[in-house]
């Protein structure tokens, strides 16, 4: 202000205090202002030096700031990072501003975010040499009209994620689509307090999957042309596991037709080519409102995680799914022929029934306890079209050790019953309810 005071005195000549005070702070205002206001916006635009600009830019932001992507092809040999919070990264639109990763010659991620509290939105990576989209160990993650995409189809050298935030927390996706992964489109892993809501996923192995995750909402997805649509996986041997909390609603899971395509060992290559939903060794799930439909092999199965583990601290059977006011149509009547799928065919028939469980329960359940109350599946009030058998208990154990006793299970009727709803998942972004940034 003493700088525009002299400056007002040099222009004018004698004036009172009062006037140079007023017309000191309208300079600031006209000068000072939109200089400070320019700053707040860093613009990358496409062109030849698009990956030297745009790294430059990532790594020169500070927080507050927001990077703009122009409109084009973005033409990268190497990967991107962020480490810089309170940033937001925005293009034109997932069709108008395209990061392209197809020459990536270094990195194993088209864009990884290592820091908090930011927002990517608008724009498109493709072809990425590895996952297209990381974010880990973050407090505040926001990927909001994204589309990731391999261009050439399902191969299994296309990255393994999409979308993938892991070891964070306060994670919201919404409003984007994966296409081509080789292992999940959407994936969250070893985080708490998520929603992913109103995002596509085709083409991918698993088109959306919450994996030992706390507290997630997951609702009006829809998941299409996979192998699998929906997956919720806890697994051993990870820092963090126990996966409880997990809501599914008012998504759609139909047509997953795609043979399974992940590299060789990948425990997503279990899942069967037309699989509706896979809930694995997890807790409280709450499934509801949900469609599924012409998923050749089976629309739900709640399965135990049966391969060899030395965890000590792992559980690997599901408790308390709760599956309920879900339309299930035509479906199970071409089921894979690989492991899981032959495993479904055998132990209950063809079509499959609309829900399946695998019958796997504790050790000690079978010869001490019996079968404990948390162990079992709560099913009720769901729609069942086209006459197929609504539930089956494939009695996976005896099918193992003694094939020739062995009987599936269709009688429903003692897994009618409810569990108390989940409680609804807030996510905080810089503050606010993470919803607000798409209302």
């Amino acid at each position: 202000m003493g700088i525009c005071a002299n400056y007002v005195r040099k222009l004018f000549g004698s004036v009172s205090g009062r006037t140079v005070a007023l017309l000191g702070a309208f300079l600031v205002v006209i000068f000072y202002v939109p200089i400070a206001m320019a700053e707040t916006v860093i613009k990358v635009d496409a062109g030849a030096n698009a990956q030297e600009e745009l790294q430059e830019a990532l790594i020169l932001v500070e927080s507050g700031q927001t990077i703009e992507l122009g409109e084009g092809i973005f033409v990268l040999s190497d990967g991107l990072s962020l480490d810089v919070d309170n940033v937001t990264v925005r293009g034109q639109g997932m069709d108008k501003t395209i990061l392209s990763f197809r020459d990536q010659k270094g990195g194993s991620e088209g864009l990884l975010v290592t820091s908090d509290q930011v927002i990517l939105q608008d724009f498109a990576v493709e072809d990425s040499k590895g996952d297209a989209i990381k974010s880990k160990g973050v407090d505040g993650i926001a990927m909001i009209n994204l589309r990731v995409e391999w261009t050439d189809g399902p191969k299994s050298t296309n990255g393994a994620y999409g979308l993938y935030p892991v070891q964070s927390k306060n994670v919201f996706i919404h409003g984007c689509v994966a296409i081509g992964a080789s292992d999940a489109g959407i994936y969250v892993g070893q985080s708490d307090r998520i929603i992913v809501a109103n995002s596509r996923g085709e083409f991918n192995v698993a088109g959306l999957e919450i994996e030992n995750s706390y507290n997630a909402d997951v609702f009006d997805n829809v998941l299409t042309r996979n192998t699998g649509g929906l997956l919720v996986f806890d697994l051993p041997n990870l820092p963090q596991q126990g996966g409880h909390n997990v809501r599914f609603f008012r998504n759609k899971s139909f047509n997953n037709d795609t043979p399974n395509f992940a590299p060789e060992g990948n425990i997503v290559g279990i899942v069967p080519r037309g699989t509706g939903m896979i809930v694995m060794a997890n807790e409280n799930v709450e499934i509801f409102e949900n469609e599924f439909y012409e998923n050749d092999t089976m629309n739900i199965v709640v399965a135990s995680y049966v391969d060899d583990f030395d965890d000590e601290n792992y559980q690997p059977t599901p408790r308390k799914i709760h599956i309920h006011h879900n339309k299930f149509g035509k479906s199970g009547l071409d089921p894979d022929t690989g492991e899981f799928g032959a495993i479904v065919r055998e132990t209950l028939g063809t079509p499959v029934p609309d829900i399946v469980w695998d019958g796997v329960l504790p050790l000690m359940d079978y010869f001490v306890f019996g079968q404990d109350e948390e162990h079992k599946l709560a099913i009720h009030d769901n729609i069942h079209l086209d006459g197929v058998r609504p539930f089956g208990n494939a009695n996976l154990i005896m099918h193992v050790i003694a094939p020739i006793f062995h009987k599936a299970h269709y009688d429903m009727s003692p897994y009618q019953k409810s569990y108390p709803p989940l409680p609804p998942v807030e996510v905080i972004i810089r503050g606010k309810n993470a919803m607000e940034l798409v209302q």
